[in-house]
């Protein structure tokens, strides 16, 4: 069987659909196309449980006719909007599944409601509980992590490294102040074997100017906007990622490293629907409100002290 999965959004909303694809690919012999946004082109390239990448556009015509290039037997859109609806309706696919939500759903031919809002599954359950609408006979069960990279064996085994990356792209509802950012990677700069690392993506240059300005301790500055495929091989070798709840924080638990992660107080933005997709054993999540409390800050740097003390 010919399968396209389509995740056409974010970085994030991409990395939810890989368990996915891993319970297809290592259960069943069906090829695996994904229709996804540009910034998600290249990695979606290099992942081995995708065999086939197409480019979402806005030009109709050519999207149209590159979905029908692959005989599709059945797609499966795990977000959904008007016009994805249209040009899958116009590729003439046979079966077509998708949630049943907004008004694209009249499009697609099998649907089920999920009221993802609710939040009482994560969006990468949600994604998975489509594949019921076809008779696979999968086990729901996978094997991470779900990106593979090699590990730098240059680096030295005993130094442990924690990298902070203050950004949120503008899809995160609870995030730590720049200074406490500051203040919980200054609590790690007196200890031994320790590494720090500040990253920042496209839109986090007034964050990184920032840092540089009232930085007062040994840490790394790094822009990791050239590439995903490049910014997965530092996260690789990274062992504590600690971020607000944004496409990067998908990333490491992708890689299956330790997320200490900071989400919105509402039960949308919360770790009930956006938790990543490392082992649980590995994820530290939080919920931080607009003004949150030093208390709540004390919290924060201890499990920070407590992940490390674990990892020795």
């Amino acid at each position: 069987m010919n399968l396209l999965i389509t995740r056409h959004d974010k970085i994030g909303d991409f990395i939810t659909i890989l368990p996915m694809l891993k319970i297809i690919k290592s259960q069943s012999n069906h090829r695996i196309t994904v229709l996804v946004s540009r910034v998600n082109y290249e990695l979606a390239q290099s992942i081995d449980t995708i065999d086939d990448v197409i480019l979402y556009t806005k030009e109709t015509g050519a999207l149209v006719k590159a979905i029908k290039a692959r005989n599709i037997d059945v797609s499966i859109s795990c977000f959904i909007d008007t016009h994805l609806a249209w040009v899958l309706f116009l590729a003439r696919i046979k079966t077509r599944i998708s949630p049943a939500t907004k008004f694209a759903q009249a499009f697609f031919n099998n649907t089920v409601r999920q009221a993802r809002s609710e939040a009482i599954k994560t969006e990468w359950q949600y994604n998975i509980d489509l594949l019921a609408l076809i008779d696979l006979n999968v086990s729901y069960d996978f094997e991470r992590p779900l990106l593979h990279f090699s590990k730098d064996l240059a680096a030295a085994t005993k130094v442990r490294t924690v990298a902070f990356h203050s950004g949120s792209g503008g899809s995160s509802d609870g995030n730590l102040r720049l200074d406490d950012y500051l203040n919980l990677a200054r609590s790690l700069s007196e200890k031994d074997n320790i590494r720090i690392l500040f990253t920042f993506g496209p839109d986090d240059n007034k964050n990184k100017r920032y840092i540089e300005q009232h930085l007062d301790f040994d840490a790394e500055l790094i822009n990791s906007s050239n590439s995903l495929l490049s910014f997965c091989q530092l996260l690789n070798n990274v062992d504590v990622f600690v971020s607000t709840s944004t496409g990067p924080m998908h990333l490491a638990g992708a890689l299956n490293i330790h997320t200490l992660s900071f989400f919105g107080s509402s039960q949308f933005a919360s770790p009930k629907r956006w938790a990543t997709v490392n082992d649980a054993s590995k994820q530290s999540n939080i919920q931080v409100p607009d003004q949150y409390s030093s208390a709540l800050y004390q919290e924060i740097e201890a499990k920070l002290a407590d992940i490390l003390k674990n990892r020795r």
